[in-house]
């Protein structure tokens, strides 16, 4: 495929990354949060606000829905490009931190809709697969690193 330069691409990789890690970010602080509120029925700020609190909830999701649209934007991206570039795709080992990231992201999104009082397994999937996504963003943002110095 010869289609023009790719540089407009890597920058909507490039911002597409800052906000997923961005919306990883704000996903933790809220999930702290609802915990906290949950294990000691004081919201952090002091003072327990039902209102508030499910307020937080929904935040929470709807930055998991972002988050999750910007994973799946930057797997599109990465496919495209690298096809685009190469004509195949398996060049580095981004392809493979990135694919892992986008399955914790999925099993994450899955556990989050089984979270019920008669699914006690659902939770800990949950934060577990969150931890573990932690060590994925950091993997994949190393191995893109790499992959944008090819490019440039």
């Amino acid at each position: 495929m010869h289609l023009p330069s790719f540089l407009w691409l890597w920058k909507i990789a490039a911002w597409s990354m800052g906000f997923s890690l961005l919306a990883y970010f704000l996903l933790a602080l809220t999930g702290i949060w609802m915990f906290r509120v949950r294990t000691t029925g004081r919201s952090p700020l002091g003072v327990l606000l039902p209102a508030v609190n499910n307020k937080v909830r929904d935040l929470h999701y709807l930055i998991g829905i972002i988050m999750v649209s910007l994973v799946l934007l930057l797997l599109a991206i990465g496919i495209v490009g690298t096809l685009g570039h190469f004509g195949s795709l398996g060049h580095s080992p981004h392809l493979f931190a990135g694919l892992l990231v986008v399955g914790l992201v999925a099993l994450s999104v899955f556990s989050a809709t089984q979270i019920s009082p008669s699914k006690t397994w659902a939770k800990p999937l949950h934060i577990s697969t969150n931890i573990l996504l932690f060590i994925g963003f950091a993997w994949v943002s190393l191995t893109g690193w790499t992959v944008v110095q090819k490019y440039l």
